[in-house]
């Protein structure tokens, strides 16, 4: 009688061993077949990406990265969403200060506000650089930072791009999105490294990429803690740089507030070179991605002579180095998202 019973307990455990490995082979199988970046079409591009994930998640690999030193860095205007014909922080500044002309009435004699807010192009273009430095700096001071926020967030409710007729934030790239996704899915801590205004980003990246505020990297003004009107304590926001996060300044930007080497960069001009660079200059499995601008028709083209992103020496360090090269036109099967995935990604970012 306890033979039998052992027996049979033998055969039931038997069983389960088989039925659980049979689950676990066909979970393993169906993982395979889900493609974690289905707007990228099949490619080099694509598989360099796949298989650099593989080799530096892969336990016991001679290219094995701990989870803790996955960190892959994005700059963010036309690398992972668009930045044509003018960056959209520029055009959200110059909203700006036709909106807050009304309470400043000294600025219809006083220039550059004088020719921006009249059309007289040929007297703004007088005032060079510097004319447009004052009026975005009018746009990005003498508020809170809480007031600043609430600006962006409620310019992006309205604000809609000249070509595409959509709001700005609609113009993000799907394909990065999607990278951004799988990294994350596949232990990396993404981050956003641009030259872009830090607060400007922070106020939609989270909902757009699913990268909270404290992962955003950006050129910042200076911010001054006061009492408000009612005794509360806010920061208020100065018509004064603070720190230019770009070019040389993105592995000053990465080290100063991330404090570690990324092993994983993507850029897509001149203005992330370095930061390029800086990402293959370490030790081990790296990776550095360039998005080409190639394509006319869904979005712009555009390399060397273009006054907005340009790439000339970083293609030209990348093709030297055997970096990734995203061909716009032909690596990615869609550029920007449909409006029911926009919908399905921001439900997904949500803390």
């Amino acid at each position: 009688m306890l033979v039998s019973v052992a027996s049979a307990v033998r055969r039931g455990l038997w069983i389960g061993l088989v039925v659980v490995e049979a689950v676990a082979f066909s979970c393993v199988i169906a993982f395979a077949q889900i493609d974690p970046m289905p707007s990228w079409n099949d490619g080099v591009v694509k598989t360099s990406i796949v298989e650099f994930v593989a080799r530096v998640t892969a336990q016991g690999g001679a290219d094995f990265v701990p989870p803790a030193e996955r960190i892959a860095v994005f700059d963010n205007d036309g690398t992972l969403w668009c930045e044509q014909p003018e960056y959209f922080q520029a055009l959200f500044a110059l909203d700006r200060v036709r909106a807050m002309a009304p309470q400043h009435p000294e600025w219809r004699e006083k220039e550059p506000f004088r020719a921006f807010l009249s059309g007289d192009k040929q007297a703004l273009a007088a005032q060079g650089e510097k004319g447009l430095i004052e009026l975005v700096e009018a746009a990005h001071s003498g508020m809170t930072t809480d007031e600043f926020a609430r600006s962006v967030t409620d310019w992006l409710t309205h604000a809609k791009h000249p070509r595409f007729n959509r709001p700005y934030n609609e113009l993000v790239y799907q394909p990065m999105v999607e990278l951004l996704a799988y990294l994350r899915a596949s232990g990396f801590k993404t981050f956003i490294v641009s030259g872009g205004g830090v607060e400007f980003m922070r106020a939609w990246a989270e909902k757009a990429y699913g990268i909270p505020p404290e992962q955003v990297v950006g050129s910042s003004g200076v911010v001054k803690f006061e009492l408000g009107a009612d005794g509360k304590p806010v920061l208020m926001k100065l018509a004064k740089v603070e720190f230019v996060d770009d070019g040389p300044g993105k592995p000053v930007g990465i080290n100063r507030f991330i404090g570690r080497r990324p092993i994983l960069a993507f850029g897509n001009s001149d203005g992330d070179w370095q930061m390029l660079q800086w990402t293959m200059a370490g030790q081990g499995a790296r990776f550095a991605g360039i998005v080409h601008h190639t394509d006319d028709v869904r979005e712009y083209a555009y390399d060397r002579p273009s006054k907005i992103g340009q790439l000339d020496k970083a293609w030209d360090e990348a093709k030297a180095k055997g970096w990734t090269v995203v061909d716009m036109k032909q690596d990615w099967k869609v550029v920007f998202p449909a409006q029911d995935q926009l919908t399905g990604q921001a439900r997904e970012a949500k803390p």
